[in-house]
Order: structure tokens, then sequence, then C-alpha cells
């Protein structure tokens, strides 16, 4: 770990100690590229009534906004806290490079921030799962899948 990567770390603790100054949950993240910080961004799920708006989710989507691209490699994204299965998810399909957190999940879920029941809703199968999970129109949503498979103008990502 580098000095760099304690300054990084400090800024996205400090982020998520000035938002709940706010009223917001106790969440920071930045995302840095080249050495230099891209993007930064707290959790504003109340502040939003937004669910997914997540520390880690806000400051990918305005990293990948600065850079034009939804592919974040090279990048590297510090958070308050060790991100959650959406933001895990999110981390991935953005292709991060690198992730650094300083709290734990299980720090988290002390204060009331739980997702290990995520974690276990996810590894089972739909219809075993405590929301209620139904499959309709599979054929004919396979018709948009084939007809991307198929354009020549498809952003494969």
């Amino acid at each position: 770990m580098s000095d760099n990567d304690t300054l990084f770390m400090k800024r996205a603790i400090e982020l998520s100690l000035e938002n709940v100054t706010k009223g917001g949950g106790p969440f920071g993240a930045v995302i840095v590229r080249k050495g230099e910080i891209l993007a930064e961004s707290c959790n504003l799920v109340t502040a939003l009534n937004d669910p997914t708006a997540h520390a880690e989710i806000n400051v990918i989507r305005e990293a990948a906004r600065k850079l034009k691209t939804f592919d974040l490699s090279g990048c590297m994204i510090y958070a308050s806290c060790e991100p959650c299965p959406m933001c895990l998810g999110a981390i991935y399909w953005a292709r991060i490079d690198k992730v650094f957190f300083a709290n734990t999940a299980s720090d988290a879920q002390k204060i009331g921030f739980a997702d290990s029941h995520i974690y276990k809703e996810i590894s089972r199968p739909p219809q075993e799962r405590n929301i209620e999970f139904r499959q309709l129109l599979r054929k004919e949503a396979l018709r948009a899948f084939k007809a991307w498979k198929e354009s020549e103008n498809k952003i494969k990502y």
C-alpha cells in the first residue's frame, strides 16, 4: 500500500463522514485513474429516494460520464466500506482494476446495514428465493437477444 492509497482512502472516509452530517448514510467512495481522483461521491439513497444510489454506484456513474465510456479499466476504487452485492456487480461490470475498502461488511452489519441475506438469495435458484420470481414470455424475449447477436452495430460490453 502506498502513501497515495492512504490519501485516497482518507478522502473516501472523509466523504462518508461529511455525508453523515447531512443525514445520509456513512459511505463514501472515490475512483482514481493515473494517480489522480477522477470522481468522488457518497451514499445518496435517502437524499434521492433511490435504493441504488450507493456511493460506489454514484462514483462509477460519474467516472464513466467524465471518461465517456462504460469501461473503467485502469481505474481503482476506494470505498469507505466493503462493497455490497449490487456495488460489487457494478465494479465488475465497469472493469475496475482494483478495490480498496476500509470498513468490512461485518462492521456495516453491526450498525444495521446487513447484506448477507442478499448473498444467500443470489445463490438460491429463483423459485426458492424469498421474493417471488416467475419467468414469463421467454420465447418472445429471446428475439431481442437474437437481434443483438446478429446486429452489426452492437457495442460489446
